[in-house]
């Protein structure tokens, strides 16, 4: 069955950069399109981009990290990334990947999720 990890979350300054990374194994990565979602304490989890199939690529990016973040995929390893910077202390959240079939915004659009790593941007 289709697995999630990520990795690369941590503490940062306010204006500082970071990496994510997240790894699928147990299915055709190639098949699938990708996201970032995010939640902070008391929140709900919100989308924070997305990129659709191999072949495919487009993206789809929430208006708070339009310009700041940038989201990709390396078909040949299986991984999505989600590049930070001028990161701002609201970006402080558990950070998800998420991988389907289909495309969208919405958390209920996404059938696989991982297990978070955490983003902390201090001021």
């Amino acid at each position: 069955q289709v697995q999630l990890v990520e990795s690369g979350g941590g503490l940062v300054q306010a204006g500082g950069s970071l990496s994510l990374s997240c790894v699928l194994s147990g299915g055709t990565f190639k098949h699938y399109a990708m996201a970032w979602f995010r939640q902070a304490p008391g929140k709900e989890r919100e989308f924070v981009a997305a990129i659709s199939w191999s072949g495919y690529y487009s993206t789809l990016y929430a208006d708070s990290v339009k310009g700041r973040f940038t989201i990709s995929r390396g078909d040949a390893e299986n991984t999505v990334y989600l590049q930070m910077i001028s990161l701002k202390a609201e970006d402080t959240a558990i950070y998800y990947c998420a991988a389907s079939r289909r495309y969208g915004s919405r958390a209920a659009d996404w059938d696989y999720w991982g297990r978070g790593t955490q983003v902390t941007v201090s001021s």
